[in-house]
């Protein structure tokens, strides 16, 4: 068979392969909900697994040294801020811009995203001021153990990394309209690209610059990202100018549910400042023992939770739109199985197979065998929360769908009054790795709360809308 023949008859079945892909996932929700899923997780996996790549190269390069501990501290206040605003105006948006979308047309849906930029810009634009206005203060206090040389290149990378908060604001909000639009692989996979800037950095530039390599590569990354998810966006005919609409009723109805999330949120992110900040008070290397012990973890948590976050929340807000309550349990309890069936093997490989993953990830250059024993006991600590964490997520987003988002308000605030707690009597016990402990003490209890209240929303939106049509799960 002839080459242009063969190329044919490839395309024709990869055509059919996808045919048959889309015909079974479109069959019911719950096979939607499990493509997504699988999409998600296929280009998250990739992500990361890059990811772990440029972990390499920087443990290569910078072991735990004072200079990686000043780059984590500097990025630390931009990455909380971003987690904090951007991250929750998309729980807030996603269900009300799927409804505005579907009942009122592109148009409305324009108008609010629109607003949405306006205001993330706004908040993002503010938050940049105020930190650069504050660093001189605000940085002593975060990395209390520094000594005066060491802080003052943290101050330095903090005024480069500043910027990567609104850039990455812009594509956390676009990413979740994609993911609205049902546009799952892109957005997905978007997060490659920073960390093979800073390989690439790294390779190219680490001996001359230092650790500013690390910096000026991640501002690069997310320069492109931003470029990237705007072109895309743009294809399916949105504009991407911030403007502001007086008067939008759905901005209004998103700012509502906004509130308590960013509240929530504030409270919540607060954990990773808590737990590095005590960290800094433990001497060298803490930190950074601190940060490679849950990279791993982070590992699976971001694929996971991505995955299972990311797919859920447009298809539950669709049910909860169509008050098919009973779907709504059907898929919950579904997705709750699967979860545990994955999760569960994954927490014990770490538990007890942690110190020869890291002696194989990272034992070299700088990074020695001492090294590989704190971090692995920290990891060991730090995965003891895989299941507690991925199910939790699930049951946010349920509870996000049900616009009852100062639940989760009210549920961080708990979560980190018992971090704080528990960080300072676990810490005197056995150290940095007391932190990872007290981080699954703090999941589980979360999942219990949030269980509880979710089994409070779900019989109160079954009494105050009771069940149409159900939609096939």
């Amino acid at each position: 068979m002839s080459g242009p023949e063969t190329q044919t008859v490839k395309g024709s079945l990869w055509l059919r392969l996808v045919a048959g892909w889309n015909r079974w996932t479109g069959a019911s929700i719950n096979r939607s909900i499990f493509g997504a899923v699988l999409i998600v997780a296929t280009f998250t996996v990739i992500a990361k697994l890059v990811s772990v790549g440029k972990e390499l190269a920087v443990a290569k390069s910078f072991g735990t040294s004072d200079a990686l501990d000043a780059f984590l501290i500097a990025l630390l206040l931009p990455s909380f801020i971003i987690s904090v605003v951007a991250g929750s105006f998309n729980a807030a948006l996603i269900p009300t811009f799927i409804k505005v979308r579907d009942q009122q047309g592109h148009d409305a849906a324009q108008r609010l995203l629109s607003n949405v930029m306006f205001w993330t810009l706004a908040m993002l634009g503010a938050a940049v001021l105020v930190l650069f206005a504050s660093s001189r203060w605000l940085l002593p206090l975060v990395a209390s153990g520094f000594s005066a040389e060491k802080l003052r290149l943290t101050r330095w990378l903090f005024y480069l990394l500043l910027p990567v908060l609104v850039l990455t604001g812009f594509s956390t909000i676009w990413s979740a309209i994609l993911n609205a639009g049902h546009t799952f692989a892109l957005p997905a996979l978007i997060p490659v690209i920073t960390p093979l800037v800073i390989i690439a950095f790294i390779l190219t530039a680490a001996k001359a610059w230092g650790i500013y390599a690390v910096a000026g590569a991640t501002l690069c990354g997310a320069v492109l990202e931003m470029g990237f998810l705007g072109w895309k966006l743009k294809q399916r005919g949105y504009r991407l100018w911030p403007r502001r609409h007086p008067g939008d009723p759905a901005a209004r109805e998103v700012i509502g549910q906004y509130l308590p999330m960013v509240a929530g949120a504030l409270l919540m992110s607060s954990t990773a400042v808590v737990d590095q900040s005590m960290a800094a008070s433990l001497g060298r290397g803490s930190v950074a023992a601190l940060i490679y012990g849950n990279r791993i973890v982070a590992l699976f948590l971001s694929v996971g939770s991505m995955a299972v976050s990311t797919a859920v929340l447009p298809y539950f807000s669709r049910m909860v739109a169509a008050r098919d309550w009973a779907g709504v349990k059907h898929t919950l309890k579904t997705y709750s199985r699967l979860i545990l069936l994955v999760t569960l093997p994954v927490a014990i490989m770490l538990v007890f197979g942690g110190k020869v993953i890291i002696a194989l990830l990272y034992e070299r250059g700088k990074f020695t065998a001492s090294d590989t024993l704190l971090v692995s006991e920290v990891q060991a600590f730090y995965a003891l929360q895989i299941p507690f964490y991925t199910l939790g997520i699930l049951v946010v987003r349920l509870i996000s769908s049900l616009r009852a988002n100062h639940v989760l308000m009210w549920g961080a605030f708990i979560s980190l009054g018992l971090e704080i707690t528990l960080n300072y009597a676990l810490m005197r016990r056995l150290g940095v790795a007391g932190i990872g402990l007290s981080n699954s003490i703090v999941y589980l209890v979360s999942l219990c709360y949030l269980l509880t209240m979710l089994s409070r929303q779900m019989r109160r939106a079954a009494l105050n809308h009771p069940t149409r049509l159900p939609i096939r799960v």
